[in-house]
């Protein structure tokens, strides 16, 4: 039976032009040989399965090379280039400093630089995973590696540089390794299945270099665990199932699904997930990334940022366009904060399904319409006027808006009797900046901006509704906002209610509020939105807040600050809180 080579070894780089990903740090090595400006002392730091040994070892044989190529590349045919190809060269030693670590062991090195090599120019050591020295070793080796003989040269090999002492750095020229790209490793596993007569899919190879996390040896094992489960052919289906990856397919769906306001089909496909034994966490970490790369598809500058094959790269792309910005941004920061506290939750099912719900709701705010009724944002939504009832005055998920009722002529807006760029012309209009608040008692509120225009793409596609209304029906449907929105943000709801609207010319509705909530609960201000425009029937208003000075007496709204004015009032509750040891909220 014939011995089998796994593929990390049997296809290793016998030359520079052969490192894959590395094409600076061979290039400069290739020009110090040229240019015999090589240094006494190396250093290759870098991640695993990067090429940091291979290229010593190219470099121990290339300087050796008695005839080397214009291309800087051993020959393969002198006596030194056929010793090192059959392990018998005596110019070349390599040293594990990970078992050779101690005094003694260096010593022995040191006394064998001393010798001068028997064929070639240069004899070449080299120490890999030289952070496992000890110190009383990085000590013994400082003045052989800064004057060592004009024939030795060492080069040091280490995954982790930190760890190395400055001492030994400084007398090293250091050439950092960085992870091969998802492309290069793919190519090279195409070339080295088309060597091994090997089909294998574009999309499996893709999936085995992401695997591999930039590590080039690693990608090789994986290829021959692939090839020992599926034989001749590699499929994609065959890649998933046997290195438990999650199909990218139902992350799309998810998307989809969302964007279409369909929270139970959300909650079957999380369902069949976690069925086939995925961990959700494992879910959610690939949700954030299908969400970033949907991202970076939003601009043609950045989409090189992603590492995936054409045939997917075309589906990220398409499904961007049909993603808002201000929805990706903040279904990104939902899945963060998802990601952050899983382990804390009792319940990590249940933390997981309001997750991908909060991220339907937003998507329905963000249209400015209710989940039940939201539709895929890439199609057109052609909504007609809708009369104002009490039920629909919040978006709710759960509740759909009831049907329009006809209204008489002499209260219907003027819309079908004006030319249509009339009708367009007040949505047009560019909606007042938001003014940074100064040192004065009242300012205007910048409104979070991604969610203006996300509101602003909905109110294009709508007629528009321009109904007059008094101040008693505004503060009626004001009051009434405040009463409903107390069990969602009571915090929201009492920094609206603690002040009367005002409408003044214009349709214009200025109110006060005492702090900067209002600035950034924009989840809040689409709602009430929603209200004021279907309770009023009119779109046309617009929301002038103004932040009021804080009067000295503050008013106490948390635990804590109920009891700093009890302790004003009875200064010897705070002694008891000492002495009692009180903590807690307060």
């Amino acid at each position: 039976m014939e011995n089998f080579v796994v593929s990390a070894r049997k296809y290793r780089p016998i030359t520079f032009d052969t490192v894959v990903g590395q094409g600076s740090i061979t290039n400069t090595l290739k020009n110090a040989i040229r240019n015999n400006t090589l240094a006494q002392a190396f250093l290759f730091c870098g991640p695993r399965g990067v090429g940091k040994t291979t290229c010593a070892r190219i470099m121990a044989k290339t300087i050796n090379c008695l005839n080397p190529t214009e291309n800087m590349e051993a020959c393969n045919e002198c006596e030194s280039c056929r010793a090192f190809n059959n392990n018998a060269s005596f110019n070349i030693y390599e040293l594990d400093a990970a078992s050779n670590n101690s005094v003694e062991d260096i010593r022995s090195l040191v006394d064998q630089v001393r010798i001068p090599p028997q064929i070639g120019q240069y004899k070449v050591y080299i120490i890999d995973e030289v952070h496992m020295l000890s110190a009383a070793a990085f000590n013994a080796f400082l003045k052989t590696l800064e004057e060592p003989p004009a024939y030795a040269k060492f080069i040091l090999a280490t995954t982790e540089k930190h760890k190395i002492i400055p001492t030994i750095l400084s007398r090293c020229q250091i050439f950092d390794f960085k992870r091969i790209t998802v492309d290069d490793i793919a190519k090279h596993l195409a070339y080295v299945a088309q060597s091994e007569g090997v089909n294998a899919e574009p999309e499996a190879l893709n999936i085995i270099a992401q695997k591999a996390d930039g590590a080039l040896r690693d990608a090789l094992s994986i290829f021959d665990q692939m090839v020992s489960f599926s034989g001749k052919n590699i499929t994609y289906k065959d890649v998933i199932d046997n290195l438990n990856v999650l199909d990218y397919d139902y992350y799309f769906q998810i998307v989809d699904h969302i964007l279409q306001g369909r929270t139970s089909d959300i909650l079957l496909i999380l369902n069949d997930i976690i069925s086939k034994g995925f961990e959700p966490q494992h879910f959610v970490s690939g949700m954030g990334n299908h969400l970033r790369s949907l991202m970076v598809c939003k601009d043609p500058s950045t989409v090189q940022l992603l590492e995936v094959s054409e045939q997917l790269r075309q589906r990220y792309l398409t499904q961007s366009q049909a993603c808002p910005m201000p929805f990706l941004i903040r279904a990104l920061e939902i899945n963060n904060k998802c990601d952050i506290d899983y382990r804390a939750a009792n319940n990590k099912r249940l933390h997981l399904e309001i997750a991908l719900l909060k991220m339907c709701a937003l998507c329905s705010q963000a249209l400015n319409m209710p989940a039940a009724q939201a539709q895929p944002v890439q199609m057109p939504q052609n909504r007609p006027v809708q009369q104002p009832t009490p039920q629909s005055t919040l978006p709710q998920a759960s509740q759909p808006k009831p049907q329009p009722q006809p209204q008489p002529a002499s209260q219907q807006p003027p819309v079908q009797q004006t030319p249509q760029p009339s009708v367009q012309q007040p949505v047009s209009q560019p909606q007042p900046q938001p003014v940074v608040r100064p040192r004065g008692t009242t300012s205007s509120i910048s409104i979070n901006k991604a969610m203006q225009q996300a509101e602003q793409k909905a109110e294009e596609k709508e007629e528009a509704w321009d109904s007059p209304f008094t101040q008693e029906q505004l503060a009626a449907s004001w009051t009434d906002f405040v009463s409903r929105y107390k069990n969602i943000s009571p915090n929201f709801a009492a920094a609206l209610g603690k002040y009367t609207p005002r409408l003044m010319e214009g349709s214009e509705i200025h109110f006060s509020v005492d702090n900067l909530l209002f600035e950034r609960d924009t989840e809040g201000v689409t709602a009430l939105k929603h209200h004021l425009k279907n309770s009023l029937h009119n779109n046309q208003f617009k929301l002038m807040p103004e932040v009021m000075e804080r009067p000295a007496e503050i008013e106490a709204y948390t635990d804590k600050d109920k009891f700093e004015k009890m302790v004003e009032e009875h200064p010897f509750l705070r002694t008891m809180q000492t002495e009692l040891k009180l903590e807690g909220d307060l």
